[in-house]
């Protein structure tokens, strides 16, 4: 018995020596980490373009409705001697739910074309 499993482990293949270079590309491919990094970048530049909207459209727009105030990222109120900006919260909120809208819209479309499966629904 002990002969025949040292025979199965001599008899096996070593593994085939790669290089580091190809290492490091069947790990690229293996992971998608070039596919990864840009969907980071382009999602870097789409929280920068949304962020943008909702504090140079949105924001006035919303203060527009509170004359007192102007800017919705200016909303705040003050106990004793400490102020409580709460607006620009609101702000973040809203650039967060715009965001996450957008994402969802094209995991939509992706899913809708084949490109992405949906994990909600049962094979």
């Amino acid at each position: 018995m002990l002969i025949g499993s040292l025979n199965h482990l001599v008899t096996e293949q070593p593994p085939e020596k790669k290089s580091f270079i190809r290492e490091f590309m069947d790990f690229l491919q293996a992971f998608s980490v070039i596919g990864l990094a840009i969907a980071f970048i382009i999602g870097q530049a789409a929280s920068k373009l949304v962020t943008a909207l909702v504090i140079d459209i949105i924001n006035p727009l919303i203060g527009l409705a509170m004359p007192d105030v102007g800017d919705l990222a200016k909303i705040s109120f003050t106990i004793g001697n400490s102020t409580f900006s709460y607006g620009d919260l609101f702000g973040n909120v809203i650039n967060f739910l715009v965001i996450a809208l957008v994402v969802f819209l094209a995991y939509k479309q992706l899913s809708k074309v084949g490109l992405m499966q949906d994990p909600t629904k049962k094979k």
